[in-house]
């Protein structure tokens, strides 16, 4: 029978839910998340599943909703057929980014993962910029980060080698795997990281062979693939945000392909991401140095002379300046939220007078 450290759940979990634990309640793990609708599973299975009207009432942002991978307290009901989500348990790592368009919060994406593997085609979808993206939001959210090159059959070895060799310069990666799902190449090597109990999370665009990679894992084509477009690209086929179990015991959470890859007060995750930048930062000549103009900037003495890409400071300056204007934009509105909740709750007072 499964046990719940089979699911992930450590003694980092579990002193968290004795902080919470209260008769009746029981601990689950949101297993899938579909417009508002759960799934969460436990040692004997896996139910559909809601949130409480009091938790959900009490919750000051989307962000504290249940995401995939988050571990929640609930009571089962209809003869464990069904389950209320009462609370979420702290989240020992998330991935999170600025919700789509111009609303400036957050979306939570999976939580409590031990490896987000960053999925790119060596095809069309190989893209630097974007990489940088990824990687800022698993820093940010003390997720190792480790990158997934498919379709390598698309791409002559010394085009795939300078791939490499771009990725492995970016430094906080922890490893990088070349696969090819039409020769299978590389797969048994990225089998091996699959640990049991362990939950990885894959984070790429539509169409760079996520659902194909995991059909691979599984060994049958459990999920659609649609054909792949004019382009030589896949079309999207994921929809929801989903916790999959492997055959070795492994957890793997798929996600929807993201358009859009805004951030949100990763300020820390965008510094830990590009450290060579601020180790160089600190023999600029000014101690609140933007990069810019400043006499004495190191950072730009290094873009002069060669030894930092123009295009990796561009990259630096643009999610920097991203992240911390929406931060701005973010506080401001948690303000102005809370500043109406306070008004609301005067005039519910004035009447009761």
């Amino acid at each position: 029978m499964m046990k719940l450290k089979d699911l992930g759940f450590d003694q980092w979990f579990e002193t968290h839910f004795n902080a919470l634990r209260q008769d009746g309640y029981d601990i689950a793990r949101v297993s899938a998340v579909d417009r508002g609708s759960y799934l969460v599973r436990n040692e004997l299975g896996e139910v559909p599943s809601g949130p409480a009207g009091k938790f959900h009432f009490r919750i000051g942002s989307s962000v504290d909703l249940p995401c995939v991978g988050d571990w929640v307290t609930v009571r089962y009901h209809n003869d464990n057929t069904g389950a209320i989500i009462h609370g979420v348990l702290p989240r020992k790592t998330f991935l999170r980014r600025k919700c789509a368009g111009e609303n400036v919060d957050f979306q939570m994406i999976a939580a409590n993962i031990d490896i987000a593997f960053i999925v790119q085609s060596c095809h069309f979808d190989f893209n630097m910029k974007r990489l940088d993206r990824y990687l800022v939001m698993a820093v940010d959210g003390r997720v190792e980060p480790v990158v997934i090159l498919t379709k390598t059959d698309l791409i002559s070895h010394s085009e795939l080698e300078q791939k490499l060799a771009a990725i492995k310069q970016l430094g906080v990666i922890s490893g990088v795997f070349a696969l090819s799902n039409v020769t299978g190449s590389g797969f048994d090597e990225f089998q091996q990281v699959l640990v049991s109990g362990k939950t990885y999370c894959l984070l790429g665009s539509s169409g760079v062979g996520k659902t194909t990679l995991i059909n691979r894992l599984i060994g049958q084509d459990t999920f659609n693939t649609n054909a792949v477009s004019a382009t030589g690209e896949g079309t999207h086929t994921t929809t929801r945000r989903q916790l999959i179990f492997l055959n070795q015991g492994a957890m793997l959470i798929d996600t929807p392909g993201m358009r859009e890859l805004g951030l949100l007060g990763a300020g820390d995750g965008v510094d830990q991401g590009f450290e060579d930048i601020i180790g160089l930062s600190g023999k600029c000549r000014f101690t609140n140095c933007s990069h810019t103009q400043e006499p004495g900037c190191a950072v730009l003495s290094a873009v002069a002379n060669g030894g930092l890409s123009k295009e990796r400071y561009s990259s630096y300056m643009k999610l920097k300046k991203e992240s911390d204007y929406h931060e701005m934009s973010y506080l401001d509105k948690r303000k102005k939220d809370r500043a109406f909740g306070r008004f609301i709750k005067s005039v519910k007072k004035q009447m009761k007078d």
